[in-house]
Formats: structure tokens, sequence, C-alpha cells
């Protein structure tokens, strides 16, 4: 019989109760016909480890985390360190023990004050002016908080983790909307054969830690998509506290729904076609929904500025159009110009097949339906469809819509926002690439999740607390190299302790018996340089790059006097036939008894297996095809562990590479076919291994005349002064510069700030100024086909002209009925190239100084010669409102 869970409406201080059994069988043959949660309820006097169980602070906060395994340290690694299945499995008694133990209540009452603290205290962002937004809504089809709450695939979830944790710890009144998946992603294990395999266990909300948000009368609160042939979905609403930060996740696994509309939150990206649709449409509109019963509920603002953290969340402009529409009585397009201001738009990919697409009549079958009345379904098409050069019509491409829906867009690093620039070019036409309005945040980390604890410890007791909560990542150029070295191998050491368990575990599930399974106990080394791998399994992260030369790589492997291990984790997508064969090629290498106990992969990749291995790994390896990867943040989690990179120059890594923090892997000229590239690369990969990372690793100098290992450069005690150099030179640099603190401080005041400010004014007057944009938008894009530079001249500067020199520049434009105000004259001037192309180009504004009748104006202006060489200039015209971003925003331009 299918299993059912019965959830009741109790305190919140109520736990739910689990017991572990010993009774075989009574397991193996005793089933319950009906499940329910029992949930018992604390004492008084440690009532509060309920909240501090409930609040996932606790993933984070290490004194919290302590609490809760000095209650029942046997328990604790029974419950996976999940202090609510803890505390469902505490019996009574215990509990009452507990209470009545003075030391206990006083350590309770104390992480309890000190939650209470964090949660109301002013922090960072209160320290700002009045201009910052009251609230921001931040959606994402998946967050990874903790192992605890299994909603994330990969770097998405993690980073959009990250980003509520660290909005939390600066006091960033965020509250996060996403979706609750009854099976999460999946967990993976191998076939004998070394196949990937999956499996989707079905988790119970009620013994996660997640309340579910109910209306005053106790019924839970549901929100309502109507869908096609009359049915329904509907989704409940589960509440997470992530710190300060509320995450909504809905549910649509819930009395109501039919089968199928069940079945929409099942698991994360699973399924295609209309459910995957369906699930984006839940995730948008529905989350728009929940957000306004959350506010009602609770007395919180509403959200001014919404944040769509990649495409699959685009619907939620939809949701807001269609209620400005209803309650603002805006047409189309002022409630699209409103609903705009205040949206931000992130992009995570780096290549058109990462990005969700549709066909067009898909969309309009749902939309038909009534998910939007009163909103034109045309329009709504018009935003995602492709119609650009290149694009394919037929096409409803989300990250497009996200584009279209959102005044302020953004890569997640220097490089990938020039990547997403040149992918997106076509929305923009006319404009240079380094003019399309998509600029860049380059993520981060959340310092306090993913640095292991004894990093922490060893600044509290080397600097004091204030050291850590100033981030004063300098300091560790003060640490002594035996120290630090000596915390390293501790780190290396507990590693290698970690991966025999679970490689154990790992061939156990792969059928072999215990006796076959002896030599997992002298897996890896505690001295050996070791080199870690972990990240989802697409083509182009090239998992397999280092098998390109498996004779070479053996040899790095048993090198007798410079050895190397490497530690791989990874998960392919259920239907990547292509990424799960690159892991079995990869395990069948590592299954061979000459190597194994140098190489290792370990299946179900998760945060829980990361925070063993990023402080683990002295070298984080990365070799993605550039310019593929978006930011790659797992190498960041290494370098804050003092783990030094090597990578390709892609993602974050090709802005933060020195010279000094790691290595970077030379890539093939853009000529080479994919053979030679991969072959050119590979070989470079283990040209760095075996003549500069080993041999460092090993405290022998490196000669400066081709790379080679000359004598020992090992201090007198054997330390490798170079390598532990390079460790306080990459804590000290990139310490600051990949925190999760760092990138959202950027997001508030490069683009959650200015989204807030447009906001305001879009709405201010009965949404005046979002009407006037509307109004004007639609006049420019009559008038613009007749909109032309008619004739330049310049004057100013001699027949030999010299640096310093002023030029003149007098432009006759045609407006074709739009006035002078209405448009932005420009000169762009700089170098010229020998295609008359302006290399970084600047620009000054032309002022309207004669009204030559007929809709012809003059324009003047002047610009400096401020470089030798060739110099060139071009006059511009752009569409110019108050309510616009950019000069590029409307994808309108004359070029001269």
């Amino acid at each position: 019989m299918k299993e059912t869970a019965v959830t009741r409406h109790l305190p919140k201080r109520n736990i739910p109760l689990f017991r572990w059994s010993d009774d075989s069988v009574s397991v193996a043959h005793v089933k319950a016909i009906r499940r329910f949660t029992v949930r018992t309820v604390l004492p008084e006097p440690i009532a509060p480890l309920a909240r501090l169980a409930n609040n996932l602070r606790w993933s984070w906060h290490l004194p919290t985390r302590h609490l809760f395994e000095s209650l029942h340290p046997v328990l604790w690694d029974k419950s996976r360190h999940d202090p609510v299945a803890l505390l469902g499995a505490i019996s009574g008694e215990e509990f009452r023990a507990m209470a009545r133990d003075e030391d206990v209540v006083a350590r309770v009452q104390t992480a309890a004050a000190d939650l209470d603290r964090y949660l109301t205290e002013p922090r960072w962002y209160q320290s700002l002016n009045g201009d910052a937004p009251e609230r921001i809504a931040y959606f994402s089809p998946e967050f990874g908080i903790t192992e605890v709450l299994p909603q994330y695939s990969g770097g998405l979830g993690i980073l959009a983790g990250d980003h509520l944790k660290s909005a939390s710890d600066l006091g960033v009144p965020l509250v996060g909307v996403g979706l609750l998946y009854q099976a999460g992603y999946f967990k993976q294990s191998l076939s004998r054969d070394a196949w990937q395999q999956e499996t989707y266990p079905v988790l119970d909300p009620d013994n996660l830690p997640l309340t579910l948000l109910r209306e005053e009368d106790g019924t839970p609160v549901t929100v309502r998509l109507p869908l096609p042939h009359g049915r329904q979905l509907l989704a409940q609403i589960w509440r997470a506290e992530v710190g300060r930060v509320p995450l909504l996740l809905l549910d649509s696994n819930v009395p109501g729904n039919d089968d199928a509309a069940r079945g929409i939150t099942d698991r994360l990206y699973g399924g295609g076609g209309d459910h995957r649709l369906q699930q984006e449409l839940l995730l948008g509109m529905g989350g728009v929904k929940a957000l306004r019963a959350y506010a009602r509920l609770t007395g919180t603002s509403a959200p001014e500025v919404f944040h769509t953290n990649e495409g699959h969340a685009g619907f939620l402009g939809i949701e807001r159009i269609r209620e400005l529409m209803a309650g603002q009585g805006l047409s189309w397009d002022e409630a699209l110009a409103a609903g705009r201001a205040s949206t931000v738009f992130t992009t995570h990919t780096p290549v058109a097949a990462g990005i969700d697409r549709f066909e067009l009549a898909q969309i309009e079958h749902f939309f038909r339906a009534g998910l939007a009345p009163g909103v034109p379904v045309d329009r709504i098409l018009d935003l995602g469809r492709e119609n650009y050069d290149g694009g394919d019509p037929g096409k409803f491409n989300m990250a497009v819509m996200g584009l279209r829906l959102a005044q302020r867009a953004n890569g997640v690093a220097k490089l990938h926002g020039e990547v997403s620039r040149g992918m997106f070019a076509g929305l923009w036409p006319g404009f240079e690439k380094s003019e399309v309005p998509i600029g860049s945040v380059t993520n981060g980390v959340h310092v306090p999740t993913w640095v292991d604890s004894s990093i922490g410890t060893l600044a509290r007791d080397a600097f004091g607390p204030e050291a850590e909560s100033l981030g004063r990542w300098d300091l560790a150029y003060n640490v002594p190299d035996e120290t630090l070295w000596a915390l390293r191998r501790e780190l290396r050491g507990k590693l290698v302790a970690d991966v025999r368990r679970r490689l154990r575990s790992s061939w156990k599930k792969r059928g072999a018996a215990d006796a076959e399974l002896g030599w997992t106990d002298g897996v890896l080394d505690p001295e050996i340089l070791t080199i870690g791998f972990a990240r989802r399994v697409p083509t182009y992260k090239r998992l397999t790059l280092m098998l390109r030369d498996p004779e070479r790589l053996r040899r790095i492997l048993l090198h007798p006097e410079h050895p190397v291990q490497l530690v791989i984790a990874g998960k392919s997508h259920p239907a990547d036939d292509a990424g799960k064969k690159m892991i079995q090629d990869l395990v069948h290498f590592t299954d061979d008894p000459e190597v194994r106990h140098r190489i290792v992969f370990l299946p179900n990749y998760d945060i829980a297996m990361a925070r063993t291995l990023f402080p683990g790994c002295d070298v984080w390896l990365n070799n993605p095809l550039r310019p593929l990867e978006a930011c790659g943040t797992s190498g960041m989690k290494a370098a804050i562990n003092g783990s030094l990179n090597l990578s390709v120059l892609d993602g974050w890594w090709d802005e933060m590479y020195d010279g000094e923090n790691g290595w970077a892997i030379p890539t093939a000229n853009n000529g080479a076919s994919p053979e030679e590239r991969d072959d050119i690369e590979a070989a470079a990969l283990y040209e760095l291994l075996e003549t500069q990372v080993a041999p460092r690793f090993y405290g022998a100098a490196l000669s400066t005349d081709a790379g080679a290992a000359g004598p020992s450069s090992a201090d007198e005690d054997g330390l490798p002064t170079a390598w532990i150099s390079m460790i306080k030179h990459t804590l000290a640099h990139l310490g600051p510069a990949v925190s999760a603190d760092r990138m959202v401080k950027d997001y508030v005041s490069g683009l959650y700030t200015p989204a807030a400010v447009s906001g305001r004014d879009a709405a201010e007057d009965g949404y005046a100024l979002a009407k006037d944009l509307a109004a004007y938008a639609e006049r420019v894009r009559a008038s613009w086909p007749g909109v032309h530079v008619e004739h330049v001249d310049s004057s100013g500067v001699s027949e030999s002209p010299q640096i310093g020199d002023t030029l003149t520049v007098n432009s006759y434009v045609a407006l074709d009925g739009l006035t002078p105000e209405e448009v932005r004259v420009t000169a762009a001037y700089g170098r010229a190239g020998h295609d008359d192309r302006i290399k970084d180009p600047r620009s000054v504004d032309l002022d309207p100084v004669e009204d030559l009748g007929g809709g012809r104006w003059l324009f003047r202006g002047t610009i400096p010669v401020d470089r030798s060489g060739a110099f060139g200039y071009t006059v511009r015209i752009f569409p110019r409102h108050e309510g616009l971003a950019s000069n590029a925003e409307l994808g309108l331009v004359v070029n001269a």
C-alpha cells in the first residue's frame, strides 16, 4: 500500500519523534499500512532547542552545531547531523533529564539568546542610506542550504543558498522563493560495471526543518494556477528559516490536485516538456502569489525588488504584470515598464544548450487556460520569442524572456558577462557587444559554511575572535609555517579517512563483499599531494581530460619521488548518457588494482562530502572548455581552506589568477579541432603536474630554464616553504575576493538599490513615470525609422593634431517628429584600428544648438584628442528618457 503522511497543526516547539530499531525482523516483515509523524513536546527549560533546530543558521553556526552534538553524540551521528532528526530520536525521559541539568539548560538558553541577537540586531545593511530596498525577493529553482534539505543539484543551488546565508549575515532583507521537491534531485550510486544509477527517496516535509504557512484559522495557505482543460494546480507553502531570511517553498503534493498536478514538484529538473514548463510556471507565477500571502499573514512589507536567478523563474514577471493591470489599471506596456524597473535578472548559462526553450504553442496552450486573465497572450509570447538573427521564431526562450522583463541583468563573472553579451547580442542589433546591457557580479561562497572549523579555530587562537569577525584574511601571513603545514596535514588526513569510508560503502553498493574490500583501508596516503575534482558532469567540464594519456597519468600517480593522488566526484544528469559514459570510463580506470590506492571516484557528491573534500585537497583541479564555465565556485571553496587552484583560465579564475595563488592551464587556440584542443590541454595539464605542482609540494626548487625540479627548496625542518607561501598568499588575497559577503554587497550597491530607486520612481504619482515611458517608447519606435544623421563636420584642430587639442563636432540630424530632449546624440571617439573600428571608445554628449526646421537639428560638442596614433570619431543617436537605465534598453540606435 502506498505510504501517506498525516500532518497536524501542532505547537512550533514540537518536533518529530524518530526511533531507530535494531529489530531487523520487525523492519523486514511488519509493514505499516499507514504512516504519520508523532511529535514530542520539549520541557520548558530546554524548549528553545526546537527553535534552534528549525532555524537553518545551525548549518553554518558552529557553536549551535556543537550544542546539538553534545546533547547525544551517538544519536547526532546516527541522525547525520540533523538537529530535527536528533531531537526526534531523543526519548522523553532523556529530555526530562536534560531539563534538570543546569549546565544543559544554561547552554540552551545562551544559544537561544545568541540567535535572538543575531535575528534582531542591526547589521551591515542597516547602516545604509534610505535608497536601499526595504525587501528583496530572490527566486531560484533550487537552494543548497544544507544536506538536510536536499533541494539542490549543483552550482546554481549552492550559489543560491550561499546568497541567502550571506544576506542573512549582512542583514539584507531578502526573502527566497523556490519549490519543495518531493524527492529533491537524486542519490547517485554505481553499478558493478560503473554505470550511474539514480534513486529518488521521497522526503517527508514534516521531518524537515520546515513550517507550513497557515491561515489564521489553521488551514494551509494555498496558491492556485488554472491549467488547460479545466484542471487546476494548487500548491501549499513551506517556510524555512535561513537565519534572518525566510525561504518559501511551494509544494504541489496536496489534496485537491489530481495525480498529474501532485507530481509537478516531484523532483528537481525531472521530466521535460510540459512538466518542466509547469514547474517554472508554479515557481514564477505561484511564487509571486506566495509572497503576497506571506506578507499578508506576517505583516511584512512587500518586496520592492525582484531578483530572477536564472531563466527558470522568469514567469514571475508575467504575474507582476497581471497584478499591475488588474490592480492599478495599467495597460500592458505601462505594466511592463513598471515591472521591469524593479527587476534584476541573473544568467548563469554560458551555452545556449543550457537554456530552457519551449515551443511557442506550448506556452500559448497554458496561458489560454487563464493563467494571467486580462493579459494579452500574444504579448506574453513576444517576450520569449527568438525573433532576432540566429534565433528560432517558433521557440520561447526563458533567458530571453528574463532579459526582456528586467531592466538590469548580469552574468556571474567578468568573463561570463562578456560571453553573455555575445550570446544575447541579437536582442540589441546595431550595438557593439560591449554595449549590450548585461553586466557582471562575480559569484562568491559563504565562508562560514565552507571554511573548515579548524581554520576558524586557528584564526581565533592566534589573533583573537575579532580577527575572524572583521575578515582579516591578511593575518594568514603571520601564521608560522610549521603551524599552517601541520593544519594542512590534519585536513588531508581527515579527507583520507572519509574517502576510505565512502569508497568502501560505494563498493558494497556495487555488490562487493566485505572480504573483497580490505584494500580500501589503504586507499590514499595522508602524506601525498592530493588533488580534488568535483562538479556536475556535463561534457564541457571534461571529467575525463585527465585520462587523455592514461599511461602518463599512471606515471604521475605512481611517481617514486613526487606521487600524486586524486579524489574525484560528480553527478551526471539522469538523461545525459554522454556524461554517464565519462563517469564509467573514469571509474574503470580507478578500479585498476595498480592505481586504485591513488585515484578514487566517490558517488553521491553533496554538501556533506564537500565539507571534507574542499579542506582536505592541496590542489583543486578545473579543466572546462573555455569559456563555457560561468563561474565555477568550487575552486573558491577550496581556496578559502588553503588549497591552490590548477585551472583553465575560465569563470572566476580568469579574473583572479595572479600567478602566485595557483596555476593556469594553457588553452589551445581557437583554430584547433576538438581532438587537437583536448590533446594540447591535457598535455599542458600533465606538464604542470610533473614539473611545477608536484615538485613544489615536495619542497623541490623549480629551475627557471624548463621548469625542471632542481635542488630541494625545503627549509631545514623539511617544510615546503614555497608551497606554504602560496597558501598564505591565496588566503590573504582570495579570501575576501571570493566571499559571498562581497558578492551580496555588490548586488546591493550595483543592482538592488538602483532597481529599488527605479521601481519607486516608476510607481510614484499613480505610475506616472511608467505611463510616460510606455507612451514614449511607443512614439519613439514609430519615429525611429526616420531618425538619421545627415552630415557631420568638425573643426578646431590643425593639420598636424597633437595630444591635448580639442575637436569641435557638428552633427546635423533628422528627428522625424521627436524633440531634441527625447534623444541622446553622442560623439564616440578613440584609437581607430585598420578597419576604422574604434577601440575602447569614449563618448561625450552633443547638445542641440540650432533648430534647422523640418524636424532637423544641429547638435554640437567637443572631444579631446587624448591619444596618439590613428584617432577617429563617429556620431550616434539613442532614445533618451529618465525612465531608461541604459542607452541600449530599447534596442534602438542610429550610427552615422
